[in-house]
């Protein structure tokens, strides 16, 4: 699954870019609200991953945008903000999956907080995903990977 990611912090795009990556999603990162919504047009996301403050065109002007357009009004986007002062339920009118203030997940420590909203918005977890619970707490390894044994049969093939 490929998940849209638009946001005008460099660090936060490489901080949720890396968390996405590691969790087997395929990212695209940009920092331009015109640029997103082209992008979003041409590939189609799976998901997009939302700031509100861009430049040039805003957050609420491309949820606008993408929601207007046939080929991408049925992507889930979850808005991100940094402002503690937002109207959740005037961007989920808008068409917004998730709206959530980033300063609550604490992204500046990690992004692994998105995961479950995004499982939740695309509507079921990733098959291939192993959370850190199903992790051996020694290696670190995924219950499979410690024994082969475990292993589906779609794993094998």
């Amino acid at each position: 699954m490929n998940i849209l990611v638009i946001d005008d912090s460099r660090f936060l795009r490489g901080l949720i870019s890396k968390t996405l990556a590691r969790a087997g999603y395929a990212v695209t990162a940009l920092a331009d609200g015109e640029e997103g919504v082209l992008a979003a047009r041409a590939t189609r996301p799976s998901l997009i991953l939302l700031d509100m403050m861009l430049p040039g065109l805003d957050g609420t002007s491309v949820l606008k945008a993408l929601k207007l357009d046939p080929l991408t009004a049925q992507i889930p986007v979850i808005v991100m903000t940094g402002l503690s002062q937002w109207n959740a339920a005037k961007l989920k009118e808008a068409g917004a999956a998730a709206c959530v203030e980033k300063t609550a997940l604490k992204l500046d420590e990690s992004a692994d907080a998105l995961l479950p909203l995004i499982e939740n918005a695309i509507g079921a977890p990733r098959q291939d995903h192993v959370s850190p619970k199903e992790q051996c707490p020694l290696t670190g390894q995924s219950p499979e990977k410690e024994h082969p044994e475990l292993q589906s049969k779609e794993t094998l093939s």
